[in-house]
């Protein structure tokens, strides 16, 4: 069995406004990955993605370049204990 993981990534850069949590949405539900994604006052985005930990990779290194218009210049990650979370939503605020 492998191993679940949970990573909260932030992700800066030009990132609102391009579609980056539609897109990080269907990356995330397509590796069959929970968590949510959401923009943040400071204009970076917050994704927290739990699942197979190979999956929740693929979902950071994704988010590395992000949709077309994105620019990405930088994203962190925090490794965590997992929490449950199975279903992957779009979080406003």
């Amino acid at each position: 069995m492998e191993a679940i993981a949970r990573a909260t990534v932030k992700i800066s850069g030009r990132v609102q406004g391009v579609f980056f949590r539609a897109e990080t949405e269907r990356k995330a539900v397509s590796l069959g990955l929970g968590g949510y994604v959401m923009n943040m006052p400071d204009g970076s985005v917050k994704a927290v993605f739990e699942g197979k930990k190979e999956q929740v990779e693929r979902a950071i290194q994704w988010c590395g370049k992000g949709p077309r218009h994105a620019r990405v210049e930088s994203v962190s990650v925090e490794w965590e204990p997992p929490s449950g979370d199975r279903e992957f939503v779009l979080k406003y605020h």
